[in-house]
């Protein structure tokens, strides 16, 4: 692919290692995030220390505070920021823009209040005049392992799936391949749901229980996942590909995952705000728990793993009882959807 602008909005850790991975594949790009002296540090040291520590990033990437000069003459601009920002960071970017990109998102959530997809979100905000198709990149990926350049395959989703090849050719390396998939509002609700799940997984861990329950809420928890899919409208086949299943594995049972971290501490008797103060950064899965049990209750969908878990982050019961009460539910089918 001959060499693209691409502006990366989001200086954290899985944004960094999207950028180090384009500019490997001869892109040029520019990172933008909210710190200027952080950024100031990444041009000087070609590192970003409190994120992706020991990794030494290419010269080649810049990084940049200014969103005008960021974005200038881009060809795609890749979102890589935490699921509340991604609003008022579109906003900015149509003040900013000079070209007409293409709009990526790597980010995983439900926004607050709304309830909304992040595509959606952004298709809200940043007119179709104003851009071209809309793309969203996920699947079973930890910025530690891309950044080392470990074997990652991940999904990239657009209603156009021309737009989804671009995206495809963009990113697509030695040890970073991409597939291509239409379904977007499957592929995002993968990616969102699968935090919650792993907040679950941790508590399991941190409550000393076996392999025999992780397994058992794993699978649940894909069920639980694909009956929410479907009932919006989400090909159910997609939860079984890379960003159902395969990032629900991943994030269920990695110490990367922050997520993880966090449900396993919680099992381990820590409060929910002891823990996300020393975490330093962004648990998805705590805000998306919230808008998917009130979603999923307004549209009368079965969650019950995921009301257990808001029952633990919100309500204040603990997690070993949460367990109990989950066990001690109806017998029912386990076909039943």
């Amino acid at each position: 692919m001959e060499q693209k602008k691409v502006a990366v909005l989001g200086a954290g850790s899985w944004g960094t290692a999207l950028a180090k991975v384009l500019v490997e594949n001869g892109h040029d790009v520019r990172i933008w995030g909210n710190n200027e002296q952080q950024l100031e540090e990444m041009n000087r040291t070609h590192q970003n220390p409190n994120y992706l520590p020991d990794i030494h990033l290419p010269e080649g990437l810049k990084a940049i505070f200014d969103l005008k000069e960021a974005v200038k003459d881009v060809d795609a601009v890749l979102f890589v920021v935490p699921t509340k920002a991604i609003r008022p960071v579109a906003k900015q970017l149509v003040e900013a823009m000079n070209t007409k990109p293409i709009i990526i998102h790597a980010s995983k959530g439900l926004e607050l209040g709304t309830h909304k997809r992040l595509s959606e979100v952004l298709a809200e905000e940043i007119p179709a005049n104003l851009r071209q198709e809309i793309v969203v990149l996920s699947g079973p990926s930890h910025a530690e392992e891309v950044a080392v350049g470990d074997i990652t395959t991940i999904t990239s989703a657009c209603d156009n799936i021309e737009t989804a090849e671009f995206v495809q050719r963009l990113f697509t390396n030695h040890y970073f391949r991409i597939y291509t998939n239409a379904d977007v509002k499957g592929v995002e609700i993968g990616a969102a749901l699968k935090n919650i799940i792993a907040i679950g997984a941790g508590a399991i861990h941190g409550l000393g229980y076996g392999d025999d329950a992780k397994a058992a809420l794993m699978t649940r928890g894909l069920a639980e996942i694909t009956r929410f899919g479907v009932a919006l409208g989400a090909d159910p086949l997609t939860f079984m590909g890379l960003s159902g299943v395969g990032d629900l594995i991943v994030t269920c049972t990695s110490v990367h995952s922050r997520n993880w971290r966090c449900g396993n501490q919680l099992g381990q008797g820590k409060s929910l705000d002891e823990i996300l103060d020393h975490m330093g950064m962004i648990v998805e899965g705590v805000s998306t728990t919230k808008a998917v049990t009130e979603l999923a209750q307004q549209l009368k969908i079965s969650m019950p793993i995921t009301e257990t878990i808001y029952d633990v982050l919100y309500n204040g019961v603990e997690a070993r009882t949460a367990v109990e009460n989950l066990m001690k539910r109806d017998m029912r089918s386990e076909n039943e959807f």
